[in-house]
């Protein structure tokens, strides 16, 4: 994988040698000649590498390419460095003068010394090349290994899909699983679910688990992921907090000072009064399942366990007082694999009969595992339709699974899925190495750092984020991550990267010295790694770093506050070419000072820190794009933050909840006077506009914004903000805040929208709909809050094509609110919350025909259930929130509906009423605030 390295530091040059000719003088030439050696050296690296599994002398040639292209690129990095001014605050222009200039000699003596000593090695290496050409695997052409990828169509359907599309020859075992867990019994079952890696063993439990036959049998029902290496005191930390949330109940206080036997205690006095469904994900061996199970507690109400696990004594040993309930995952038959393979293969063409052959014996290759045959057709869905490309592809593949046990050869099936990636992709994707295993990793995160890593291209008439996000749809078509998440619009949210996968990258990411992980206290990693994440071993990292040749920087769950300075721990003096540094959640108060020495830095995460300013000197990070400081505590920010002319992403607010009202102060940043400067912003958020007329004028230059946050809007400062707006065209979410939930907004004056503006969130009075709304074609979420609108307002947004969101807090005024057929077509999520004078709500048939979920919060004089409701076909989630108590048995036996929750405020805590039979309740537990908070907010 030299190849991807090399191909990134051939981007760099030409980038490089455009931009900086004028200043380097004699350097160009030997900087073109390192160009044209590498670009030759190239077209050969896939198949040297791919050779160099089995011939240590190609593998030795491919490291030694890679090292070059690693050295080249610190050498550039670091006459760039050189290259700063430290003294631009000079008064003496003369003096400033000559100090550059000699600051440049020697720089450029320095750079032309190390560039003779490259120039040399890759002579060595060009004398040195391997060649392929008399063996017949290595050719220029459409046909051979090192050809270019053909260009792929944009799949997001299938990759949205994707759960669906792989459920193949899973009915009759999902339908088996269910019958075993909802049976009744008197005591507490365990089921388990045996098979080897990739043989959909989580898919098929998951299935289960999301039945609504599952769901309405048990009271309460979580999923636990047992994470390596196991850590008893995090997963029942872990068990804890989702099982109170899962049943709506404040955590426990101080769970995080109890030890491992509290905790299962915990976890058993919670247990012990309800009929439970508890999965136990990827259970690996005997110890790990004994460590749980006197937890999990036998209370003779018909609760179970449903436990995943590869190795077969966990099984049947766990099982072995219920009846041995052991489901064995059998791989696909030859005909549910020939079903699968031409789903994801062909999608609904069938297979050519010229490539059947070879089809089938791909398909005996992968033994019927769901995974292995997903991720190989997948690489032939981008492969030419010819006997040739497939027959190689078949051959490559043979040969590693002949040589290689089972285990490995799905390994490899998983490898030539990566290795079929164009190298930028293939970048992109080993960075995913860098996270810990089952977390969550945010669409948003991912792509800011990947554009200030240099793995997005530009491309005309896109921002980088758009081919960011273009590079996440490929790597999703060709299952090579998987969807987590989703926003409420339906935006990919969160991605996560099957386990087995990330544990092959890791490992070649290693390798390659493209990542290195730091899990365990006193470790050590190469002296040349270029990314490192530390995992739970922050306190004893720094002293072992080498850091002059780091690029980035995590820090993932540190834990407790570090013994010694955190500064110290957190960055090492040596890491001067540090382009990323991702530090939330990090054990600081204070912004660490060495932070502004890091002058090639261009992505600063301090999210989730207890840091409260940020000192002036951050005007020293001029290449800086995304600067992230959601959730600390940092209100203000320095007038020299207006000379980072390249950030992309200014992020800086965080929420304040209360326990009773469930609803959130919105705290941004002071607004800074001449904020247009900041022309590169695509995302501002929020910033306090403080009464300032000129400032308000400010943010109409600020023309690449695709988000913007305001807050503490006043009436008269309305005019001049829509002005404002209507210059931000490619403005894609807008939220505004008023000054106080009384202060009226005036909004009208925006006569050209953004025109593709896809997220409104509006929070203060309206004297009437601003008539603009309806005619916003691309809207999909609307937040009206507080603005008490008159009775039939919401009428004119009824035909917006595209609106899935609609949530109303104070929206209306009036006591019926009525949803006319025909109107709300799309609309998935539904909330209505504190409309005070309500008392009817009407639903007309053909109203709202896709509606999943309906919250109804608040409303204390609303009589009934919504009039109507049996109209609403799809609806799956309803949802009561301190609501009068009456209103529980006015719902019909006509409607049939998934999901029933009344909440109500009794004698200071959350009580959850889950209806599973109308007419009839059955008393849940209490609430948790923050769980409430990201269902309504």
């Amino acid at each position: 994988m030299a190849e991807i390295a090399v191909a990134f530091l051939l981007e760099k040059l030409a980038s490089f040698l455009q931009n900086e000719a004028e200043l380097l003088q004699e350097i160009p030439e030997g900087l073109e000649y390192i160009k044209d050696e590498l670009q030759s050296l190239k077209a050969i690296l896939r198949v040297a590498d791919l050779a160099g599994r089995s011939n240590q002398e190609h593998k030795v040639w491919v490291q030694q390419v890679r090292e070059i292209a690693y050295d080249t690129e610190d050498i550039l990095d670091e006459y760039k460095l050189d290259l700063v001014d430290d003294n631009r605050d000079m008064i003496d222009a003369f003096l400033h003068h000559v100090c550059c200039f000699t600051k440049n000699l020697k720089a450029q003596h320095r750079i032309a010394s190390k560039l003779n000593a490259i120039k040399s090695r890759i002579s060595n290496v060009s004398a040195k090349r391997p060649n392929f050409d008399n063996h017949g695997t290595y050719e220029q052409g459409p046909g051979s290994i090192v050809a270019t990828v053909n260009p792929w169509m944009d799949r997001r359907g299938d990759a949205l899909l994707l759960d669906s599309v792989d459920l193949v020859g899973i009915d009759k075992s999902k339908e088996q699983l269910i019958d075993w867990l909802v049976v009744r019994n008197t005591g507490r079952k365990v089921v388990s679910v045996v098979g080897m890696g990739g043989s959909g063993k989580t898919t098929l439990a998951k299935q289960v688990y999301d039945n609504a036959k599952v769901k309405k049998h048990f009271a309460v029902h979580v999923w636990i992921t047992i994470s390596q290496p196991f850590k008893i005191e995090e997963l029942l930390r872990n068990m804890v907090r989702q099982l109170y949330d899962a049943s709506r109940q404040p955590v426990p206080r101080g769970i995080d000072d109890m030890d491992p036997s509290l905790l299962k205690m915990t976890i058993k006095g919670f247990l012990q009064q309800r009929r439970y469904l508890i999965v136990l994900d990827d259970v690996w061996d005997m110890n790990e399942w004994e460590m749980l199970d006197h937890a999990l507690a036998n209370n003779g109400r018909g609760s179970c366990v449903l436990l995943t696990t590869r190795n077969a004594e966990v099984a049947s040993t766990s099982c072995a007082e219920s009846e041995d309930k052991v489901f064995k995952v059998e791989p696909l038959s030859p005909d549910e694999s020939w079903t699968l393979f031409c789903k994801k293969c062909f999608r609904k063409d069938s297979c050519p009969a010229e490539l059947e052959r070879h089809s089938r014996l791909i398909l005996e290759k992968c033994e019927g595992l769901p995974l292995a045959i997903v991720a190989i057709s997948g690489v032939l869905a981008r492969k030419g339709r010819t006997v040739a490309e497939w027959e190689m592809v078949y051959r490559g593949l043979g040969a590693e699974m002949e040589d290689n046990g089972r285990l490995i050869n799905f390994k490899e099936v998983l490898l030539l899925s990566f290795n079929d990636l164009p190298y930028h992709l293939k970048s992109c994707f080993l960075y995913l190495s860098l996270f810990p295993g089952n977390h969550l990793i945010e669409n948003m995160r991912l792509i800011r750092l990947w554009i200030a890593e240099g793995f997005v291209e530009t491309k005309e008439g896109k921002t980088q984020e758009e081919v960011a996000e273009d590079y996440l749809s490929e790597l999703l078509n060709r299952s090579m991550i998987q969807i987590a998440g989703t926003a409420n619009d339906g935006r990919i949210k969160t991605c996560r990267i099957h386990d087995l996968l990330r544990e092959i990258i890791i490992s070649n990411a290693r390798d390659q010295n493209f990542v290195s992980i730091a899990k365990e206290q006193n470790v050590t990693w190469s002296d040349k790694v270029r990314r490192l994440a530390i995992h739970n071993a922050l306190a004893n990292a720094q002293q072992h770093m080498n850091a002059s040749h780091l690029r980035s920087l995590f820090v993932f769950d540190s834990g407790d506050p570090v013994p010694c300075s955190p500064t110290d721990t957190l960055i090492p003096s040596s890491c001067r070419l540090l382009k990323v540094l991702d530090l939330r959640a990090a054990p600081i108060q204070t912004f660490p000072e060495e932070i502004s020495n890091l002058r090639l830095l261009r992505y600063l995460s301090l999210r989730d820190t207890d840091i409260k300013t940020i000192p002036s000197s951050i005007r020293k990070l001029q290449d800086l794009e995304t600067l992230d400081l959601k959730h600390s505590q940092v209100s203000e920010l320095p007038i020299e933050i207006l000379k980072l002319h390249r950030l992309r992403h200014l992020l800086v607010y965080r929420y304040e909840f209360t326990s009773y009202s469930r609803f959130h102060s919105k705290y941004g940043f002071q607004a800074l006077p001449g904020i247009g400067a900041l022309q590169s912003l695509q995302k501002l958020c929020f910033m306090d506009v403080n009464h300032d007329n000129t400032l308000i004028m400010e943010l109409g230059k600020l023309v690449q914004l695709r988000r913007l946050g305001i807050i503490n809007l006043r009436k008269e400062d309305g005019n001049r903000l829509c002005s404002s707006i209507e210059k931000l065209i490619n403005l894609r979410a807008l939220s505004i805040v008023s000054l106080v939930k009384e202060e009226f907004m005036d909004l009208q004056s925006l006569s050209s929208p953004p025109p593709v503006l896809q997220r409104l969130y509006l929070y203060g009075r309206l004297e009437k709909l601003p008539d603009w709304i309806p005619g916003l074609q691309s809207l999909a979420v609307i937040y009206l809050k507080w603005s008490r609108l008159p009775n039939d307002a919401l009428k004119s947004l009824q035909k917006l094509p595209n609106l899935v969101h609609l949530e109303l807090l104070q929206a209306v005024e009036g006591d019926t609110l009525r949803f006319e057929a025909g109107g709300f077509k799309g609309l998935k999520q539904l909330g209505i919350d504190k409309f005070e004078g309500l008392k009817c709500i009407e639903v007309e048939e053909g109203a709202m025909p896709r509606l999943e979920k309906l919250s109804i919060q608040r409303c204390k004089l609303l009589e009934r259930a919504p009039l109507g409701i049996e109209y609403l076909t799809n609806l799956k989630v309803l949802e009561f929130f301190d609501m009068p108590e009456d209103s529980i048995m006015t719902l019909g036996p006509d409607a049939n509906i998934p999901e029933v929750y009344y909440t109500y405020w009794r004698n200071g805590e959350w009580e959850v009423y889950c209806i599973e039979r109308p007419g009839e309740k059955e008393m849940g537990s209490f609430i948790n605030h923050d769980t409430l908070h990201s269902r309504f907010k």
